[in-house]
């Protein structure tokens, strides 16, 4: 492993924090990023900061080489010093350095980047399907909260929310009150980079949202406070509390365990495609910002076709001989901001 000709031992390491406590500013200011992509990222660095203690590096000795050994580094012990990390959070790991570098030339360190970009250095990546409910588990999840309590009716009016508009969970944590527009049944939604656009309800979830906000909400509220879904206390509901009422009602309903909030957003996703709506529309209600992000759901209803047929047609091959549930061919992670759910879940779009 190539090295500085002068070890900068704990210089390099003070240097590179230096840096990193002036980063979120650069993401906020110039990216656009939310406070908890700036978390993600900031943790991200700390495995470079790692490899830097280890290699004794200092951040001018960047090139292709030192690249690469980061990343068999990553890969073979990075995590524990034991085993390594996933293929996807080593491709999210390499964003976030080529971010960083970007932000070192602009503060003068570098003329230019000396990470390679995308586009020499590439790094290739299975990606899987997301996963999703079926039409009647959806039935059972809305039909799970008990709606005779406080609570079991605001957890009605989130399952619907979520399902319906196909939203984020830092999305539906962040909803106001006032974002709601019920005479053209759409919600102001504040997305990545701090984008906003309309997401759309129909009659069930506005059902549900009515009687919300005028029977649980105000018995919830202890203080006047713009936030839709409140806890207990009277407070925004916490994105762990989302988290946790969608694996607890999931459970209840009889669906898998491992049910998320996001999982609700690709089940939103895939059966507006089963159902007929262009490409183009659910990229625009999803917020992605490029439609290659919005294509992997038309892999899943392609497997889901040949699932059904490898099933149900007398002339089909034996189920043994299914392909797994992951795209045929490994996809290059673009040069881009890292999405906020496949940090916090393990899961893109």
């Amino acid at each position: 492993m190539a090295t500085s000709a002068g070890d900068p031992g704990q210089d390099g390491l003070v240097q590179f924090d230096q840096y990193v406590a002036e980063f979120p500013r650069y993401l906020r200011g110039q990216r656009g990023l939310s406070e908890n992509t700036e978390r993600v990222y900031v943790a991200d660095l700390q495995s470079f900061r790692r490899y830097m203690a280890i290699e004794h590096l200092h951040l001018a000795d960047m090139d292709r080489q030192i690249l690469r050994g980061y990343l068999a580094w990553l890969a073979t012990e990075g995590r524990d010093g034991v085993k390594g990390f996933a293929r996807v959070s080593i491709a999210r790991k390499l964003t976030v350095l080529r971010t960083f570098y970007k932000f070192l030339v602009q503060e003068g360190l570098f003329r230019s980047t000396p990470v390679p970009s995308g586009r020499s250095f590439k790094l290739k990546v299975a990606k899987p399907l997301p996963d999703f409910l079926g039409q009647r588990e959806v039935v059972r999840l809305m039909d799970a909260p008990d709606e005779s309590t406080v609570h079991g009716i605001r957890d009605k009016a989130i399952l619907e929310t979520l399902y319906a508009c196909g939203v984020r969970l830092a999305e539906i944590h962040g909803m106001d009150l006032a974002d709601i527009r019920f005479s053209r049944r759409e919600i102001l939604v504040r997305g990545k980079g701090s984008k906003e656009r309309l997401v759309l309800f129909g009659g069930p979830t506005e059902d549900a949202l009515h009687r919300y906000i005028n029977e649980a909400r105000r018995q919830l509220m202890s203080d006047p406070t713009d936030a839709l879904f409140l806890n207990r206390y009277g407070g925004r509901l916490s994105r762990r509390s989302y988290e946790k009422l969608v694996r607890r009602y999931s459970a209840q309903a009889g669906t898998r365990s491992d049910v998320h909030p996001h999982t609700l957003r690709h089940t939103f996703a895939t059966h507006m495609l089963e159902g007929g709506a262009d490409l183009r529309v659910i990229q625009e209600l999803l917020g992605h910002s490029s439609p290659t992000t919005t294509q992997v759901y038309t892999h899943v209803t392609k497997q889901e076709a040949l699932t059904a047929y490898l099933d149900h047609h007398p002339r089909a091959d034996e189920p043994a001989g299914r392909a797994p549930r992951e795209a045929s061919t490994p996809g290059d992670i673009p040069d881009e901001t890292p999405e906020e759910e496949s940090m916090t879940a393990g899961k893109d779009a």
